[in-house]
Protein backbone atom coordinates (compact mmCIF):
# COMPACT_ATOMS: atom_id res chain seq x y z
CA UNK A 1 0.00 0.00 0.00
CA UNK A 2 3.05 2.31 0.29
CA UNK A 3 3.34 2.95 -3.45
CA UNK A 4 7.01 1.93 -3.57
CA UNK A 5 6.51 -1.38 -5.41
CA UNK A 6 5.94 -1.77 -9.14
CA UNK A 7 4.78 -4.87 -11.04
CA UNK A 8 2.76 -8.03 -10.36
CA UNK A 9 5.10 -10.93 -11.22
CA UNK A 10 8.35 -9.16 -12.09
CA UNK A 11 8.34 -6.73 -9.17
CA UNK A 12 10.59 -3.86 -8.11
CA UNK A 13 10.59 -2.37 -4.63
CA UNK A 14 12.80 0.72 -4.44
CA UNK A 15 14.19 2.63 -1.47
CA UNK A 16 16.42 5.58 -0.65
CA UNK A 17 16.62 9.37 -0.85
CA UNK A 18 18.63 11.85 -2.87
CA UNK A 19 20.93 12.83 0.01
CA UNK A 20 20.84 9.63 2.05
CA UNK A 21 23.76 7.17 2.15
CA UNK A 22 22.41 5.07 -0.73
CA UNK A 23 19.51 4.14 -2.98
CA UNK A 24 18.58 0.67 -4.08
CA UNK A 25 15.95 -1.90 -4.70
CA UNK A 26 14.74 -5.46 -4.44
CA UNK A 27 13.63 -7.29 -7.58
CA UNK A 28 11.37 -10.26 -6.96
CA UNK A 29 9.96 -12.65 -9.53
CA UNK A 30 12.91 -12.65 -11.92
CA UNK A 31 13.29 -16.21 -13.29
CA UNK A 32 16.34 -18.23 -12.31
CA UNK A 33 19.12 -18.82 -14.81
CA UNK A 34 19.15 -15.38 -16.45
CA UNK A 35 22.74 -14.43 -17.20
CA UNK A 36 23.43 -10.94 -15.90
CA UNK A 37 25.62 -8.81 -18.13
CA UNK A 38 27.04 -6.51 -15.47
CA UNK A 39 28.74 -4.31 -18.06
CA UNK A 40 25.41 -3.72 -19.81
CA UNK A 41 23.61 -2.96 -16.52
CA UNK A 42 26.28 -0.41 -15.57
CA UNK A 43 26.18 1.14 -19.05
CA UNK A 44 22.43 1.73 -18.61
CA UNK A 45 23.10 3.50 -15.31
CA UNK A 46 25.82 5.55 -16.99
CA UNK A 47 23.24 6.78 -19.51
CA UNK A 48 21.11 8.10 -16.64
CA UNK A 49 23.80 9.37 -14.28
CA UNK A 50 24.33 13.09 -13.59
CA UNK A 51 27.35 15.00 -14.84
CA UNK A 52 27.54 13.19 -18.20
CA UNK A 53 27.42 16.37 -20.32
CA UNK A 54 27.29 20.16 -20.05
CA UNK A 55 23.50 20.28 -20.55
CA UNK A 56 22.61 18.23 -17.46
CA UNK A 57 23.18 18.61 -13.72
CA UNK A 58 26.86 18.67 -12.77
CA UNK A 59 26.44 16.51 -9.68
CA UNK A 60 29.20 13.88 -9.93
CA UNK A 61 28.06 10.34 -9.11
CA UNK A 62 29.56 7.12 -10.44
CA UNK A 63 26.24 5.33 -9.85
CA UNK A 64 28.09 2.03 -9.43
CA UNK A 65 25.65 -0.80 -8.69
CA UNK A 66 26.41 -3.43 -6.05
CA UNK A 67 24.41 -6.68 -6.08
CA UNK A 68 23.77 -8.05 -2.61
CA UNK A 69 21.66 -11.14 -3.29
CA UNK A 70 19.87 -13.22 -5.88
CA UNK A 71 22.91 -13.70 -8.14
CA UNK A 72 25.33 -16.63 -8.17
CA UNK A 73 28.17 -17.16 -10.62
CA UNK A 74 26.77 -14.49 -12.89
CA UNK A 75 23.22 -15.83 -13.09
CA UNK A 76 19.99 -15.10 -11.27
CA UNK A 77 18.99 -17.68 -8.68
CA UNK A 78 15.24 -17.03 -8.68
CA UNK A 79 15.44 -15.48 -5.21
CA UNK A 80 15.06 -11.72 -4.53
CA UNK A 81 17.77 -9.64 -6.18
CA UNK A 82 18.97 -6.95 -3.78
CA UNK A 83 21.11 -4.10 -5.09
CA UNK A 84 22.58 -0.82 -3.87
CA UNK A 85 23.84 2.42 -5.45
CA UNK A 86 25.73 4.55 -2.97
CA UNK A 87 25.53 8.35 -2.95
CA UNK A 88 28.90 10.05 -2.93
CA UNK A 89 28.57 13.66 -4.04
CA UNK A 90 25.80 15.26 -2.01
CA UNK A 91 25.99 18.96 -1.18
CA UNK A 92 23.17 19.11 1.34
CA UNK A 93 24.10 22.64 2.35
CA UNK A 94 22.75 23.84 -0.99
CA UNK A 95 19.27 23.20 0.43
CA UNK A 96 19.61 24.93 3.82
CA UNK A 97 17.69 27.93 2.48
CA UNK A 98 14.55 25.84 1.90
CA UNK A 99 14.41 24.01 5.24
CA UNK A 100 11.04 25.66 5.92
CA UNK A 101 10.25 26.94 2.42
CA UNK A 102 8.07 25.26 -0.18
CA UNK A 103 9.59 25.45 -3.66
CA UNK A 104 7.06 26.25 -6.42
CA UNK A 105 5.86 23.17 -8.37
CA UNK A 106 7.93 20.80 -6.21
CA UNK A 107 6.65 18.09 -3.89
CA UNK A 108 7.77 19.99 -0.77
CA UNK A 109 4.29 21.13 0.31
CA UNK A 110 2.46 17.93 -0.63
CA UNK A 111 4.99 15.66 1.13
CA UNK A 112 4.81 17.86 4.23
CA UNK A 113 1.01 17.75 4.23
CA UNK A 114 0.88 13.99 3.63
CA UNK A 115 3.53 12.84 6.12
CA UNK A 116 3.95 15.77 8.51
CA UNK A 117 7.70 15.58 7.94
CA UNK A 118 9.94 16.02 4.91
CA UNK A 119 13.56 15.64 3.90
CA UNK A 120 14.30 18.98 2.25
CA UNK A 121 17.73 17.91 0.96
CA UNK A 122 17.36 17.58 -2.80
CA UNK A 123 13.72 16.69 -2.43
CA UNK A 124 14.42 13.50 -0.47
CA UNK A 125 12.34 10.61 -1.77
CA UNK A 126 10.65 12.88 -4.34
CA UNK A 127 13.96 13.44 -6.13
CA UNK A 128 14.49 11.96 -9.60
CA UNK A 129 17.62 10.38 -8.14
CA UNK A 130 15.31 7.56 -7.04
CA UNK A 131 15.15 6.47 -10.68
CA UNK A 132 18.58 4.78 -10.39
CA UNK A 133 16.65 1.83 -8.94
CA UNK A 134 14.25 1.81 -11.89
CA UNK A 135 17.09 1.87 -14.43
CA UNK A 136 18.91 -0.98 -12.66
CA UNK A 137 15.79 -3.15 -12.58
CA UNK A 138 14.90 -2.09 -16.12
CA UNK A 139 18.32 -3.21 -17.36
CA UNK A 140 17.70 -6.69 -15.93
CA UNK A 141 14.23 -6.69 -17.49
CA UNK A 142 15.85 -5.78 -20.83
CA UNK A 143 18.18 -8.79 -20.53
CA UNK A 144 15.15 -10.99 -19.96
CA UNK A 145 13.29 -9.48 -22.92
CA UNK A 146 16.32 -10.04 -25.16
CA UNK A 147 15.77 -13.77 -24.73
CA UNK A 148 12.47 -13.30 -26.56
CA UNK A 149 13.75 -10.94 -29.25
CA UNK A 150 12.18 -7.81 -27.75
CA UNK A 151 14.01 -4.50 -28.17
CA UNK A 152 13.16 -1.09 -26.69
CA UNK A 153 14.37 2.26 -28.03
CA UNK A 154 13.58 5.74 -26.73
CA UNK A 155 14.83 9.13 -27.89
CA UNK A 156 14.27 12.86 -27.44
CA UNK A 157 11.76 13.98 -30.07
CA UNK A 158 11.00 17.48 -28.81
CA UNK A 159 12.61 20.22 -26.70
CA UNK A 160 10.35 23.21 -26.19
CA UNK A 161 8.97 24.05 -29.63
CA UNK A 162 11.76 22.21 -31.50
CA UNK A 163 10.22 19.00 -32.87
CA UNK A 164 11.61 15.98 -34.66
CA UNK A 165 8.78 15.34 -37.11
CA UNK A 166 10.09 12.18 -38.78
CA UNK A 167 8.40 8.85 -38.09
CA UNK A 168 10.46 6.62 -35.79
CA UNK A 169 10.78 4.08 -38.62
CA UNK A 170 12.63 6.64 -40.77
CA UNK A 171 15.35 7.32 -38.18
CA UNK A 172 18.78 5.78 -37.57
CA UNK A 173 18.58 4.93 -33.88
CA UNK A 174 22.29 4.13 -33.75
CA UNK A 175 22.76 7.91 -33.77
CA UNK A 176 20.73 8.50 -30.59
CA UNK A 177 23.64 7.97 -28.19
CA UNK A 178 26.11 10.07 -30.22
CA UNK A 179 24.87 13.46 -28.98
CA UNK A 180 24.18 14.95 -25.56
CA UNK A 181 20.43 15.39 -26.02
CA UNK A 182 19.83 11.82 -27.33
CA UNK A 183 18.06 12.78 -30.53
CA UNK A 184 18.57 10.46 -33.55
CA UNK A 185 18.65 13.38 -36.01
CA UNK A 186 22.05 15.16 -35.70
CA UNK A 187 20.85 18.49 -37.14
CA UNK A 188 17.77 18.66 -34.91
CA UNK A 189 19.93 17.55 -31.98
CA UNK A 190 22.26 20.54 -32.42
CA UNK A 191 19.31 22.92 -32.44
CA UNK A 192 17.93 21.30 -29.28
CA UNK A 193 21.29 21.54 -27.52
CA UNK A 194 21.63 25.24 -28.37
CA UNK A 195 18.12 25.83 -27.01
CA UNK A 196 18.95 24.10 -23.71
CA UNK A 197 22.23 26.06 -23.43
CA UNK A 198 20.37 29.33 -23.97
CA UNK A 199 17.72 28.47 -21.39
CA UNK A 200 20.36 27.45 -18.86
CA UNK A 201 22.26 30.74 -19.27
CA UNK A 202 19.03 32.57 -18.48
CA UNK A 203 18.64 30.60 -15.24
CA UNK A 204 15.53 28.95 -16.63
CA UNK A 205 14.44 25.44 -17.65
CA UNK A 206 12.57 23.78 -20.53
CA UNK A 207 10.51 20.65 -21.13
CA UNK A 208 9.90 18.35 -24.06
CA UNK A 209 8.91 14.90 -25.27
CA UNK A 210 10.51 11.46 -25.24
CA UNK A 211 9.28 9.01 -27.89
CA UNK A 212 9.61 5.27 -27.40
CA UNK A 213 8.96 2.10 -29.38
CA UNK A 214 9.29 -1.61 -28.67
CA UNK A 215 9.95 -4.11 -31.46
CA UNK A 216 9.44 -7.86 -31.39
CA UNK A 217 6.68 -7.80 -28.78
CA UNK A 218 4.62 -10.97 -29.29
CA UNK A 219 0.83 -10.79 -29.57
CA UNK A 220 -1.13 -11.59 -26.44
CA UNK A 221 0.51 -9.45 -23.74
CA UNK A 222 -1.93 -7.51 -21.54
CA UNK A 223 -4.44 -8.39 -18.81
CA UNK A 224 -7.92 -6.91 -19.38
CA UNK A 225 -9.81 -5.31 -18.01
CA UNK A 226 -7.93 -3.23 -15.45
CA UNK A 227 -4.35 -4.20 -16.36
CA UNK A 228 -4.48 -3.45 -20.06
CA UNK A 229 -1.02 -3.18 -21.56
CA UNK A 230 -1.38 0.47 -22.57
CA UNK A 231 -2.86 1.30 -19.16
CA UNK A 232 0.15 -0.20 -17.38
CA UNK A 233 2.52 1.60 -19.75
CA UNK A 234 0.69 4.86 -19.02
CA UNK A 235 0.91 4.23 -15.28
CA UNK A 236 4.62 3.47 -15.59
CA UNK A 237 5.33 6.65 -17.54
CA UNK A 238 3.16 8.94 -15.43
CA UNK A 239 5.00 7.65 -12.35
CA UNK A 240 8.27 9.14 -13.63
CA UNK A 241 9.25 12.49 -12.14
CA UNK A 242 8.18 15.55 -14.19
CA UNK A 243 5.93 13.59 -16.58
CA UNK A 244 2.75 15.44 -17.55
CA UNK A 245 1.38 13.41 -20.43
CA UNK A 246 1.26 10.01 -22.15
CA UNK A 247 -0.17 9.06 -25.53
CA UNK A 248 0.18 5.87 -27.55
CA UNK A 249 -0.53 5.02 -31.17
CA UNK A 250 -2.31 7.83 -32.98
CA UNK A 251 -2.91 9.53 -29.63
CA UNK A 252 -4.66 12.90 -29.63
CA UNK A 253 -4.09 13.31 -33.37
CA UNK A 254 -6.42 10.35 -33.91
CA UNK A 255 -9.46 12.40 -32.89
CA UNK A 256 -9.17 14.32 -36.17
CA UNK A 257 -9.83 11.16 -38.21
CA UNK A 258 -12.96 9.25 -39.06
CA UNK A 259 -13.20 5.60 -38.16
CA UNK A 260 -12.82 4.64 -41.81
CA UNK A 261 -9.41 6.35 -41.77
CA UNK A 262 -8.30 5.29 -38.33
CA UNK A 263 -9.09 1.55 -38.31
CA UNK A 264 -6.13 -0.80 -38.65
CA UNK A 265 -6.78 -3.26 -41.47
CA UNK A 266 -5.43 -6.76 -40.78
CA UNK A 267 -3.21 -8.31 -43.45
CA UNK A 268 -0.94 -11.33 -43.78
CA UNK A 269 2.71 -10.30 -43.48
CA UNK A 270 5.52 -12.86 -43.80
CA UNK A 271 3.26 -15.63 -42.59
CA UNK A 272 1.97 -13.63 -39.62
CA UNK A 273 -1.00 -11.39 -39.00
CA UNK A 274 -0.14 -7.69 -39.23
CA UNK A 275 -1.75 -4.31 -39.86
CA UNK A 276 -1.36 -1.76 -42.64
CA UNK A 277 -1.25 1.40 -40.51
CA UNK A 278 -0.77 0.43 -36.83
CA UNK A 279 -2.60 3.50 -35.53
CA UNK A 280 -3.42 1.34 -32.50
CA UNK A 281 0.20 1.58 -31.41
CA UNK A 282 0.56 -2.19 -31.32
CA UNK A 283 -2.21 -2.65 -28.75
CA UNK A 284 -5.88 -3.53 -29.26
CA UNK A 285 -8.33 -4.26 -26.48
CA UNK A 286 -5.48 -3.76 -24.03
CA UNK A 287 -3.53 -6.67 -25.58
CA UNK A 288 -0.46 -6.51 -27.83
CA UNK A 289 -1.17 -7.45 -31.45
CA UNK A 290 2.39 -8.21 -32.55
CA UNK A 291 3.07 -4.85 -34.19
CA UNK A 292 5.55 -2.30 -32.82
CA UNK A 293 4.35 -0.63 -29.64
CA UNK A 294 4.99 3.09 -29.74
CA UNK A 295 4.12 6.05 -27.53
CA UNK A 296 5.19 9.52 -26.41
CA UNK A 297 5.86 10.94 -22.95
CA UNK A 298 5.65 14.67 -22.16
CA UNK A 299 8.01 16.13 -19.53
CA UNK A 300 7.45 19.52 -17.91
CA UNK A 301 10.22 22.10 -17.44
CA UNK A 302 12.33 21.41 -14.33
CA UNK A 303 10.78 23.19 -11.35
CA UNK A 304 14.04 24.50 -9.83
CA UNK A 305 15.01 27.83 -11.42
CA UNK A 306 18.11 29.95 -10.89
CA UNK A 307 15.78 32.95 -10.71
CA UNK A 308 13.86 34.72 -7.96
CA UNK A 309 10.41 33.23 -7.34
CA UNK A 310 7.59 34.07 -4.96
CA UNK A 311 6.42 31.27 -2.64
CA UNK A 312 5.47 30.59 0.98
CA UNK A 313 7.09 28.96 3.98
CA UNK A 314 5.70 26.35 6.38
CA UNK A 315 4.02 29.14 8.39
CA UNK A 316 2.14 30.35 5.33
CA UNK A 317 4.19 33.52 5.07
CA UNK A 318 5.08 34.96 1.65
CA UNK A 319 8.80 34.69 0.93
CA UNK A 320 11.15 35.08 -2.02
CA UNK A 321 13.58 32.34 -3.00
CA UNK A 322 16.16 31.52 -5.66
CA UNK A 323 17.23 28.01 -6.55
CA UNK A 324 20.71 26.88 -5.59
CA UNK A 325 22.80 23.81 -6.26
CA UNK A 326 23.14 21.57 -9.30
CA UNK A 327 20.05 20.93 -11.39
CA UNK A 328 19.09 19.86 -14.90
CA UNK A 329 17.94 22.70 -17.18
CA UNK A 330 16.09 19.99 -19.15
CA UNK A 331 15.35 16.43 -18.01
CA UNK A 332 15.02 14.95 -21.52
CA UNK A 333 18.57 13.58 -22.06
CA UNK A 334 18.56 11.64 -18.78
CA UNK A 335 14.89 10.71 -19.06
CA UNK A 336 15.44 8.60 -22.20
CA UNK A 337 16.95 5.59 -20.34
CA UNK A 338 14.33 5.94 -17.60
CA UNK A 339 11.49 5.68 -20.14
CA UNK A 340 13.17 2.61 -21.62
CA UNK A 341 13.61 1.06 -18.17
CA UNK A 342 9.97 1.49 -17.19
CA UNK A 343 8.86 0.11 -20.55
CA UNK A 344 11.06 -2.94 -19.98
CA UNK A 345 9.59 -3.49 -16.50
CA UNK A 346 6.04 -3.43 -17.88
CA UNK A 347 6.79 -5.76 -20.80
CA UNK A 348 8.78 -8.21 -18.66
CA UNK A 349 5.97 -8.32 -16.11
CA UNK A 350 3.30 -8.94 -18.75
CA UNK A 351 5.47 -11.49 -20.56
CA UNK A 352 5.73 -13.57 -17.39
CA UNK A 353 2.01 -13.10 -16.64
CA UNK A 354 1.14 -14.29 -20.14
CA UNK A 355 3.00 -17.55 -19.54
CA UNK A 356 0.49 -18.34 -16.80
CA UNK A 357 -2.62 -17.27 -18.72
CA UNK A 358 -3.28 -20.48 -20.66
CA UNK A 359 -2.28 -24.14 -20.77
Amino acid sequence: MSGNTFGQVFRLHSFGESHGPALGGIIDGCPAGLELDLHFIQSELDRRRPGQSHIVTQRKETDTVEFLSGVWEGKTTGTPIGFLIRNGNQKSGDYDHITDVYRPSHADYTYDIKYGIRDHRGGGRASARETVARVTAGAIAKLLLRKYGIEIHAYTSQVGDIKLLKDYRELDHQVTETNAVRCPDPLIAETMIRKIEQVRKEGDTIGGVVSCFAKGVPPGLGEPVFDKLHADLGRAMLGINAVKGFEYGSGFEGVKMRGSEHNDAFVKKEGNIGTLTNRSGGIQGGISNGEDIYFKVAFKPVATLMQKQQTINSKGEAVEMTGKGRHDPCVLPRAVPIVEAMTALVLADHLLRQKASKI
